[in-house]
């Protein structure tokens, strides 16, 4: 009998410490605000980081994701996860620098010739200095997932050169850089409500307009335009940003899993937007519009033009955040 009982107690205990110890994680619902849509690859992203979850924490940790603004607007959320009313948010890094100047950086123009750039700064020591900025005012960033390059479409001519924007009226966000950008390349830049670019378009008010492949086919502004490049003259992150004032209450084991998941959903995020905008740049062709890529030659001519409105807006992202990326952009092009 007290061998059976030995045998018995030394397969639980084996069996106990085989399993995975669940006991290390609390029942948490995590509210994560998003001003895009349920449809977006951002979507695809978050059902990979919960699944993720369940496996590393028998289901403790919950995603509940509030899409299209539900929650406010990206920077209204992001105040509340610094507030610790909120706890997480997935965001644009552009909306945000007011709150950290230096996240503009990824404003500036031409700055990544194309993907595999971008991951490597992001996923590697400058991504991590931009992540101890985030953390002194308040924030946890998880992971950068992907909102993509934009591209020009215009209705004027090939853009093989930067003096091809010359007198091109383009559409523009209301954002300083970019208004710079294109006023250094020598097109008319138009700050204007996104609502309106479509019409704008089609009555001639606008010569052209700035967008990743997915926007341009949904919003069929290949309906209205004639020509697209691929300029990737913009790439912007998102971020996936928690309250540090919540994350710094989660015992080491949550936050090790919430990090591990929200690489994981990154993955799969940026997999489904680079598959979506080749489908959309293969509708874009279909619909008939020329398409033309920038060489590589004349990438880094444009890059060189550029250098005028890195060197005027060095001040306000800070000059060791633009010389950094700089840096390690060139050491990845050696």
């Amino acid at each position: 009998m007290r061998k059976l009982l030995l045998a018995t107690t030394a397969m639980a205990f084996a069996v106990s410490a085989s399993a995975p110890a669940f006991a290390e994680y609390n029942d948490r619902n995590i509210r994560v605000s998003n001003g895009i849509n349920a449809d977006h690859p951002v979507g695809n992203g978050i059902k990979a980081m919960q699944e993720c979850l369940d496996t590393k924490t028998g289901g403790k940790l919950k995603l509940t994701a509030f899409w299209g603004g539900a929650l406010g607007g990206d920077l209204q959320a992001t105040q509340a996860l610094r507030s610790g009313v909120q706890e997480a948010v997935v965001t644009s890094s552009s909306p945000l620098v007011g709150i950290e100047p230096a996240l503009g950086v990824f404003d500036l123009p031409f700055l990544f010739a194309n993907s595999q750039e971008a991951y490597k700064v992001l996923d590697g020591k400058f991504g991590d200095m931009m992540n101890e900025k985030l953390a002194a005012v308040g924030l946890v960033n998880l992971a950068y997932w992907e909102n993509g390059f934009r591209n020009l479409s215009n209705s004027v001519r090939p853009v093989t050169k930067w003096e091809d924007f010359s007198g091109m009226k383009v559409r523009v966000m209301q954002n300083n850089v970019f208004l710079d950008t294109f006023q250094n390349l020598g097109a008319n830049a138009t700050p204007m409500a996104f609502g309106e670019v479509f019409s704008a378009l089609e009555t001639k008010t606008i010569d052209a307009q700035e967008n990743p492949y997915v926007t341009i086919d949904t919003s069929k502004f290949f309906e209205v335009q004639k020509y697209v490049t691929e300029t990737n003259h913009a790439y912007t992150p998102f971020l996936f940003l928690f309250s540090k004032a919540i994350f710094d209450t989660y015992t080491p084991e949550e936050q090790a899993a919430l990090r591990e998941c929200a690489v994981v959903g990154r993955d799969v995020e940026r997999q489904v937007i680079g598959d979506l905008n080749k489908k959309s740049l293969e509708k874009i062709k279909a619909a008939g519009l020329e398409v033309n890529v920038l060489s590589p030659e004349e990438q880094a001519r444009i890059r060189e033009k550029s250098m005028v409105v890195y060197e005027k807006h060095k001040a306000t992202i800070g000059a060791d955040v633009v010389d950094s990326i700089l840096a390690e952009l060139a050491a990845i092009r050696k």
